[in-house]
């Protein structure tokens, strides 16, 4: 797997239309997920650069996406210019699940981390979301605080120190 994989940035279009498939899916298995009415490319851009759009291709084909921001001003709101990378909507095609993906991205978002001196990876997913807090713990991350919406959404917020 790890000779037939690369990340590609920039592609912001192509990471939504992977977020959508996702997504839907998601939904038809029951999954609390994201709506289709906040992965357009004007609401995500409104929070991300086009360059922070991240495609994982297996032999050329786009097979995972995320955005790896620089900032996170709502869930992290206390934290320092350049203290810590942060992932968003990691998502993986089911015709790719079970083949390392997330790990291939999180290694991928470390190594711009790093080439940017930067201490830390963070992420966030829903509170009660099990299955995804064990994905993140399983890569290497910690569970480091709760986050709590106005609407009364809950969210774990996990760390990951780069070395």
């Amino acid at each position: 797997m790890a000779d037939n994989f690369k990340v590609i940035k920039g592609e912001a279009e192509e990471a939504i239309k992977i977020m959508k498939e996702v997504a839907a899916w998601g939904r038809s298995v029951g999954f609390k997920v994201w709506k289709d009415e906040v992965l357009t490319k004007d609401k995500l851009l409104k929070y991300a650069n086009e360059d922070d759009f991240c495609i994982g291709q297996v032999s050329g084909d786009d097979a995972c996406c995320m955005i790896l921001q620089w900032e996170d001003t709502l869930f992290w709101p206390n934290a320092k210019k350049d203290e810590a990378g942060y992932v968003h909507k990691l998502c993986v095609r089911r015709d790719y699940a079970s083949q390392g993906l997330p790990a291939k991205m999180v290694e991928f978002a470390i190594e711009e981390c790093k080439r940017r001196n930067i201490s830390y990876l963070r992420l966030d997913t829903g509170w009660t979301n099990t299955k995804l807090c064990n994905l993140y713990k399983s890569l290497g991350f910690e569970l480091v605080d709760r986050f709590v919406l106005d609407d009364g959404g809950a969210f774990a917020l996990f760390e990951k120190k780069v070395e």
